[in-house]
């Protein structure tokens, strides 16, 4: 059994209702991926960010909201 330690990072909430949440996971072995979680309604979106596509997807994030200014 695959063991876990996960550790909340942030909880957003988003326009229209939405929530964000975003969680440190570090597994087993001691890698440590981020965990979003995106809630609409009764929906959720859950994916895993390794430290590189976390820091791109950010950067692309920021981006966009640093034109929008």
């Amino acid at each position: 059994m695959t063991s876990e330690v996960i550790t909340d990072i942030a909880e957003l909430e988003l326009p229209y209702g939405r929530r964000a949440t975003l969680k440190n996971v570090e597994f087993e072995g001691g890698m440590n991926m981020l965990r979003v979680t995106l809630r609409e309604g009764r929906r959720f979106t859950i994916f895993d960010l390794d430290a590189n596509s976390a820091r791109d997807f950010g950067n692309q994030m920021s981006s966009w909201a640093d034109k929008d200014s």
